[in-house]
């Protein structure tokens, strides 16, 4: 595609540049260096490339676009609302005020026209990723001869801080290995950071290194006007997608656009205000009048209001397209319609397993496997992977293929399994970006401890709403030899106070699948499984439709002196505690809560039968107990990090076994009977 000048350019560039002035200055916050740099490329993308509906944003073969330099938002809002999305010029006016459609950074969900939520640096990237993957994958399984229904392109904007976060260095190393034809990224080489100019900390050959992952580099020198070479730079960029290589460096792209910073490579404009007085000078050179804020002419409204009329006709052949390829292949096109629904099949819960008390222990890691295998053939958008930890994850589906490039030999892009490698961050950004594509439930592995690693994108799923899977094995001290590096102590109760974010820890396999089920139904609430590496029996009382309220009563006394309250492989323990009790004449009722969210989801009247006023309630927990007071009086799990040794002796050296638990719910009934009055349930708040 070689380009063509258009007599609206110039204006619309313009009134970028300056809208983008505009716009921070009312606010009074925000970066307007990389919005007013960027704005030549930004143009060119979207009037010459991008292939989106504006009057239907989620149309499913548009083009995706992520402003990784999230800060920038400036420039996606101001694109938007030329492009005629969603948002108004009093939107523009609002930015970063309350409730606003342009708060400070990128959210999906919120602006229309948004994909992904970006704003901590390099998260957009690795989104980028998955976006990718989950394109490569989709086309691979339902594009026939004749009808490319799913063929669209990544874009991806980003900046010297998303380079230098560690998260787009996995993500871009993979992407290097998957040969992703479709990801497109460009680079703003400003030279600034908030710090000042980037010689402070950031000096190494940025394309040297995306060299070596593979990639494809172009490089833009003048990116501020010179709108030939940016145009045929993404033109080129884009060719690749149908070319076979011999060598991935031709099979992605990323495109080096240097000197695009204006003013020219200012500190202070890459994250404050315009002067009142450089706003004159820049209107003035531009053409534009000092005293007309918000202008925008009619000249670049007209002209993005072709590029819109171009979108919609495109999303009205692709309709008619998928409703021919729906007459010769009416299974695929059902399949298809149904997962851009994002419905899952018909009756899957009825593949969930099922247990007895009499079925054999087994550790609940195993238990996830068995649920996985059961409804990887039933649930076709199940698409997952691990950390290189599969074989202690258990992760891979039997008979399942990989996910890579046909030309490895190691699978295709029609594979369901994805092996991410040691990138613990740039899975979990991988994964947003595979459920914000649609189609795809991603689930993803690793240990429990390094989803700390991943904190950042497990915090992002829980603040787009995106459902995203995570198969935390090695739940605990119930690891065992590894020792305290990998122990998780302090990690149940980080992902706990995630707002919107399901952490799971399974007592047995009836309440392992029943976090597989809620998972699987909750759309917008990402979800962690807490899996044991030791084996737990199956409990008395537990059943799928129990433990899928979050809490439930496992074993159940009348007039009890004791509640205990646990979940997980402590669950068990806590019975044992209480038959001991029992014995002492002291009745004990054990409570599983595998789930907070769920469980503070449910009607007060069942939470209070749950946990009730009349006896103390003991928790037991073998992590930190901070944030157990919410629904106990007494709290019992590690005081600090764990230990190396043995499980069980682990176990023991804290105390988390069933003897010493009764001893410590003993002390718990004599010390409430002491102090005599009213016990009332934890969960009674003035609000």
């Amino acid at each position: 595609m070689s380009f063509t000048p258009q007599s609206s350019d110039a204006a619309a560039i313009a009134t970028i540049r300056v809208l983008a002035a505009d716009v921070v200055a009312k606010s009074n916050s925000g970066h307007p260096g990389a919005p007013m740099g960027m704005a030549p490329a930004a143009h060119i993308l979207f009037s010459r490339f991008m292939n989106a509906n504006p009057k239907n944003s989620k149309w499913f073969n548009r083009d995706r676009f992520v402003l990784s330099n999230g800060h920038a938002c400036v420039l996606q809002y101001t694109m938007l609302h030329l492009l005629g999305y969603k948002l108004s010029m009093d939107d523009l006016k609002a930015f970063r005020q309350l409730d606003s459609l342009t708060p400070g950074h990128p959210e999906a969900g919120h602006t229309d026209g948004v994909e992904v939520t970006t704003g901590p640096l390099g998260q957009g990237f690795a989104n980028g990723v998955g976006l990718a993957i989950a394109q490569a994958h989709l086309g691979a399984l339902y594009n026939k001869d004749g009808f490319e229904l799913i063929n669209n392109f990544t874009y991806v904007f980003c900046g010297d801080g998303c380079l230098m976060e560690g998260v787009s260095s996995e993500a871009a190393s993979l992407a290097g290995h998957l040969q992703l034809g479709n990801l497109i990224v460009v680079y703003d080489d400003n030279h600034i950071s908030i710090d000042g100019d980037t010689a402070c900390a950031f000096t190494e050959d940025v394309g040297a290194r995306f060299l070596s992952y593979g990639w494809q580099v172009l490089h833009v020198e003048n990116g501020d006007s010179d709108l030939a070479t940016i145009s045929n730079a993404i033109a080129e960029a884009r060719s690749e997608k149908e070319q076979t290589h011999d060598y991935p460096a031709k099979n992605h792209d990323w495109i080096r656009l240097e000197g695009a910073g204006y003013p020219r490579r200012s500190w202070i404009s890459h994250h404050a205000a315009l002067k009142a007085d450089d706003i004159v000078a820049l209107k003035n050179k531009f053409g534009f009048s000092p005293e007309e804020k918000f202008h925008v002419p009619q000249e670049t409204y007209d002209a993005y209001a072709a590029v819109a009329k171009r979108g919609a006709a495109a999303e009205a052949s692709w309709n008619t397209l998928l409703a021919s390829y729906g007459k010769k292949y009416p299974a695929e096109h059902a399949e298809l319609t149904r997962r851009i629904a994002g419905k899952l099949p018909a009756g899957w819960e009825q593949s969930l397993p099922v247990y007895k008390t009499s079925d054999a222990a087994q550790a609940s890691r195993k238990l996830s496997e068995i649920v996985l295998t059961a409804l990887a053939p039933v649930i076709p958008d199940l698409m997952g992977g691990s950390a290189d930890l599969t074989g202690s994850n258990l992760t891979k589906v039997k008979g399942s293929v990989d996910f890579q490039p046909p030309s490895t030999g190691l699978g295709t892009y029609k594979g369901t399994y994805i092996r991410y490698g040691v990138r613990e961050h740039a899975m979990g950004a991988i994964a947003n970006g595979l459920a914000a594509y649609g189609g795809i439930v991603p689930f993803v592995a690793t240990f429990l401890n390094f989803v700390s690693y991943a904190a950042g994108a497990v915090r992002l799923s829980a603040l787009s709403r995106v459902q995203v899977i995570w198969v935390a094995t090695h739940d605990s001290i119930g690891l065992g030899e590894d020792g305290p590096t990998h122990q998780p102590v302090e990690t149940n109760a980080h992902f706990r106070a995630i707002p919107n974010l399901a952490f799971w820890r399974p007592a047995d396999g009836n309440e392992t699948s029943a976090a597989y089920a809620v998972a699987l139904k909750s759309t917008h609430t990402p979800s962690i499984l807490s899996l044991s590496r030791q084996n737990l029996p199956n409990l008395e009382g537990s059943t799928i439709e129990h433990a899928s309220r979050g809490g439930y009563v496992v074993h159940e006394e009348a007039s009890e002196d004791l509640t205990i309250v646990s979940c997980g492989s402590e669950v068990s323990i806590a019975v044992d505690a209480a038959k001991k009790l029992k014995e002492q004449g002291i009745k004990t009722r054990v409570v599983s809560l595998p789930c907070w969210l769920v469980f503070d989801q449910q009607p007060q009247e069942y939470r209070l039968s749950v946990l009730r006023s009349g006896a103390p309630i003991l928790s037991l927990e073998a992590l930190s107990t901070l944030g157990w007071e919410r629904y106990s009086h007494e709290q019992y799990g590690l005081p600090s990090w764990g230990a190396s040794g043995p499980y069980q002796k682990v176990y023991e050296k804290f105390g988390i076994t069933g003897s010493n638990i009764a001893i410590v719910g003993k002390k718990v009934v004599d010390f409430y009977k002491k102090k005599g009055g009213e016990v009332v349930s934890p969960l009674i708040k003035a609000f």
